[in-house]
């Protein structure tokens, strides 16, 4: 126990303090320098990002007098802001002494593993460069997902994903791949739509006064395009009423607006016309001994 002591104290005066003297020496020249280093990075990542959004607005500008779609520039301008600011963190991983090669070498063996960890976020990628280029729906048109039956306005196209606005003001966040490789109604993709309105009238009514009162109140309404066909017919003859197609077209932006007022003045223009709407009946016989 006490050789071994003795050991230890002899090693002990054999230490070598210049080297801990030098480090203590330096230390407040290397602190000062790495924060002057830490200062200056986060002052060159604040001037990247202001370079970065600048230059995405004259991306933005650039498209916009191209008269480029919109979803085509929301589509570049979230892959250029992605690539904009990993090119900018690469940048400042350098600058610390890290090799971009060695950056390069990690990113392309990592790539694969995170190509098959994100499947699904590369088919959502493709999707939405299948979205851009052919074209099924733009942003600002109303489509439906016949899938799930998500519907709503489009109201932008990112790299993976795509926003749809409802009626009632909700977003649906839907994956590019799944609207890529899915079957979708674009209901407003052409100017004008066709509305279609079924009435049913009571047997005893005429059948030919309602056809000329329905006429009349298309020729009458101002939203009807008149250069587009407008018809009247008997539609079906059903258990309780004679169901009368009144067909027209509207422009897109008129469509509900117009098919609410013409269902309720057609209303109206029935009953001034004796014509009795239907509605469900049960006629009941008893038999009497």
């Amino acid at each position: 126990m006490i050789l071994t002591q003795e050991v230890a104290f002899e090693a002990f005066e054999e230490l070598d303090f210049t080297v801990v003297d030098k480090f203590l020496h330096e230390l407040p020249e290397k602190a000062l320098h790495l924060g002057v280093r830490i200062l200056l990075a986060l002052v060159f990542f604040i001037l990247g990002v202001q370079c970065i959004k600048l230059f995405r607005k004259l991306i933005k500008k650039s498209l916009k007098k191209a008269n480029a779609d919109v979803g085509v520039t929301q589509f570049i301008d979230s892959f250029i802001k992605i690539g904009t600011y990993a090119v900018l963190i690469m940048v400042l991983a350098t600058s610390f002494g890290v090799d971009a090669t060695s950056i390069i070498a990690i990113l392309g063996s990592a790539g694969v593993a995170i190509g098959l960890a994100l499947q699904g976020s590369l088919s959502n990628l493709a999707g939405g460069v299948l979205i851009l280029i052919l074209k099924p729906f733009k942003v600002g048109d109303y489509i439906i997902e016949d899938t799930n039956k998500n519907e709503g306005t489009v109201t932008e196209i990112q790299i993976f994903y795509t926003k749809l606005t409802t009626p009632d003001n909700h977003i649906i966040v839907l994956p590019n791949g799944t609207l890529a490789n899915s079957s979708l109604t674009n209901v407003t993709h052409a100017p004008h739509r066709r509305n279609e309105m079924k009435i049913g009238i009571s047997y005893d009514s005429d059948i030919k006064t309602a056809k000329e009162i329905l006429l009349k109140l298309l020729e009458q309404e101002e939203a009807v395009l008149k250069d587009k066909e407008k018809v009247v017919f008997v539609d079906s003859l059903a258990d309780s009423s004679v169901v009368i197609g009144v067909r027209c077209w509207f422009t897109n932006e008129d469509y509900w607006t117009a098919r609410w007022r013409l269902l309720e003045n057609a209303k109206y223009a029935l009953e001034e016309g004796n014509i009795v709407i239907a509605y469900p009946q049960l006629d009941v016989h008893l038999q009497t001994n």
